[in-house]
């Protein structure tokens, strides 16, 4: 979890105020069926590449972007949350307007710029209206190519991710995530927390920031997804414009490979009402030919909500917790099946152990006809839904590129999921899911013996 709050709440009003404008069109066309979409691959003069979605129904466009291999788990040594706080300062002022000068700039003509660092990739997005699209691309430019990082702006934001590293010291949520993940991962550099440490980030400067861009930002590994009121042709001058300036070869270390080590059961004592659990095991590659048969188990597992067994067993049945919840998680180094689940501290173990029995019981017995009917049915009529904005739109065609799911995946994904039978499933939970390797860390102050 990263620590990094602006200081123009505006801008994400303006943002969700786009995506809302955008979503109000966008549903007659998508939400009644996943229609055909094209995905175009446009390669500008310069040799920039992006996938296109053009969607001329309102006067929007938006670009994401991902800069591969580039996230904190390549923060050097006494450097943690160095690739978090450049995503905080980045659009802070660039070229010759400072931080004021160029986020009011943005405010004034309805821009939003933003970035993002996690484990192993740094990302961004810009949505802007069509009328706005040429000072929105100059504006990207200038913060990819010419950021400023002046002393008043990295105090602003060393100050907020301190302060949100200090708040999370007694959180129980980011205690347990932070020592899950230092459990399974060790010395390995999954096991740092994105944001950094308060000593590491106390001690990063300017010049550490100017090497992060000058080193992680380059076209060798830059990944870019576009929709909205834009033609192939009027795209590729604006990839040039936007990212031409960028070093043709970033300068970035390998993250190690990893075999995360699962089981066990930790507990971190906190003097709180209420437990806070988060557990995972080995999961499944994103690649993996298996993967939509584990992504349909899941679903049936603790995926779906008050659809899933976990939510019915722990929460309908016995009313011992509001939320509890599994999803797959696919890092480029290491795939997890995690998950979590809050409750009085009374109710912990048992909420433990209901959880552990519904991991075994899926895993000898597998799932029914109707649930694997059940499941199917949501998750092929709720993907079209994901079209309703153009920022998803955006981010799924960086999301494609980055697993490498080809451009049709739009059209066949729910061909995909449909194709899943029973069999696929039952055989996936028999060999995927090990209860007796099965790592836990709770967060509280836990009553009576704890046991998955």
């Amino acid at each position: 979890m990263s620590y990094i709050a602006k200081t123009i709440p505006v801008m994400k009003m303006r943002k969700t105020l786009l995506g809302l404008a955008s979503a109000t069109l966008l549903m007659t066309s998508f939400a009644s069926h996943a229609r055909a979409v094209e995905v175009q691959e446009v390669t500008s003069d310069g040799g920039i590449t992006a996938w296109l979605i053009e969607d001329h129904l309102n006067p929007l466009l938006t670009v994401d972007f991902a800069f591969k291999g580039a996230g904190s788990a390549t923060d050097p040594e006494g450097k943690g949350g160095l690739a978090n706080m450049v995503s905080g300062l980045i659009d802070e002022g660039a070229g010759e307007m400072d931080s004021q000068t160029f986020r009011t700039e943005m405010e004034d003509r309805s821009i939003s710029i933003s970035f993002d660092a996690g484990r192993d990739d740094f990302s961004g997005s810009m949505v802007t209206l069509t009328r706005e699209r040429d000072t929105a691309i100059d504006l990207l430019r200038l913060a990819l190519t010419e950021p400023r990082f002046d002393d008043e702006a990295v105090e602003r934001i060393r100050a907020q991710v301190i302060s949100g590293l200090r708040r999370a010291e007694n959180d129980p949520g980011d205690i347990a995530g932070k020592a899950f993940f230092k459990s399974i991962f060790g010395d390995h550099p999954y096991a740092n927390p994105v944001s950094g440490t308060m000593a590491s980030v106390s001690s990063l400067n300017a010049n550490d920031f100017r090497e992060f861009v000058r080193h992680a930002m380059a076209r060798d590994n830059l990944v870019i997804g576009v929709a909205g009121d834009i033609t192939a042709e009027e795209l590729g001058p604006l990839l040039d414009e936007a990212f031409g300036g960028l070093p043709d070869k970033s300068d970035l270390p390998a993250i190690p490979e990893v075999t995360p080590k699962f089981g066990g059961i930790e507990v971190i004592q906190q003097d709180i009402p209420q437990s806070q659990a988060v557990w995972g095991q080995k999961g499944i590659a994103r690649k993996d030919p298996d993967f939509y048969a584990a992504y349909v188990m899941n679903y049936i597992l603790g995926g779906g909500g008050f659809s899933s067994r976990l939510t019915e067993e722990v929460r309908e049945k016995r009313g011992l917790a509001y939320g509890v919840y599994s999803y797959l998680a696919d890092m480029d180094k290491a795939e997890l099946i995690t998950g979590g689940v809050a409750t009085r501290n009374d109710a912990i173990g048992q909420s433990l152990s209901i959880i552990g029995d519904e991991w075994q019981k899926m895993k000898d017995k597998g799932v029914s006809q109707e649930e694997l009917d059940n499941a199917k049915s949501y998750l092929t009529g709720a993907f079209p839904l994901r079209f309703t904005s153009l920022d998803n739109l955006s981010g799924m065609l960086v999301g494609m590129q980055m697993q490498d799911l080809g451009k049709d995946f739009l059209d066949k994904r729910n061909t995909l999921v449909e194709a899943v039978t029973l069999d696929d499933v039952n055989r996936v939970a028999s060999e995927l899911l090990d209860p007796a390797n099965v790592t836990v860390t709770v967060v509280g102050k836990p009553e009576g013996d704890l046991a998955f």
